[in-house]
């Protein structure tokens, strides 16, 4: 039997505030810009950056509502761990010109910027047991108890 896997975790800062709308078939669905950020020490020593922009789609399904979840609770700024799965779709524009696009469909979603106690997790996945309108579950940890870890710099990369 063949195997595959098609995963993408991402942490970062949401570019500005989500998009949300509905379907024509009554579905509401979300999307937000989320920027990931690398640093590192040029040849010449200083330090360089680089931000990636990254199109993550948020789905209201019988599993949950990320995407009213997403509409809630996040604003332009916040901090967020998001993952999913990459798909990339093509479209043909009003002048007939084809559009291409690389999107997270995102299957969980972790708030990551501090309302309250820990982090808030919203997740598509429904755990054995639980009814698929299960709502929030409270984080054990958060992500800005190992603030070294996400921010720490590589200064072996040869680029």
């Amino acid at each position: 039997m063949s195997r595959s896997l098609n995963k993408a975790t991402l942490i970062g800062n949401l570019g500005a505030d989500p998009e949300v709308r509905s379907t024509t078939n009554g579905s509401r669905v979300a999307t937000i810009s989320l920027a990931t950020s690398r640093q590192w020490k040029g040849q010449n020593g200083e330090k360089q950056e680089k931000t990636e922009w990254h199109r993550v789609v948020l789905w209201n399904n019988k599993a949950s509502n990320l995407a009213d979840i997403v509409e809630r609770f996040c604003k332009k700024g916040d901090k967020v761990y998001v993952e999913g799965s990459i798909e990339y779709r093509s479209w043909q524009d009003r002048e007939g010109q084809t559009r291409y696009t690389t999107e997270i469909n995102a299957r969980e979603l972790i708030l990551l910027s501090g309302r309250g106690e820990g982090s808030e997790t919203f997740s598509a996945k429904v755990p054995a047991g639980a009814s698929a309108g299960a709502g929030p579950v409270k984080g054990d940890k958060s992500f800005d108890e190992a603030p070294d870890a996400l921010d720490a710099e590589d200064d072996d990369l040869p680029f």
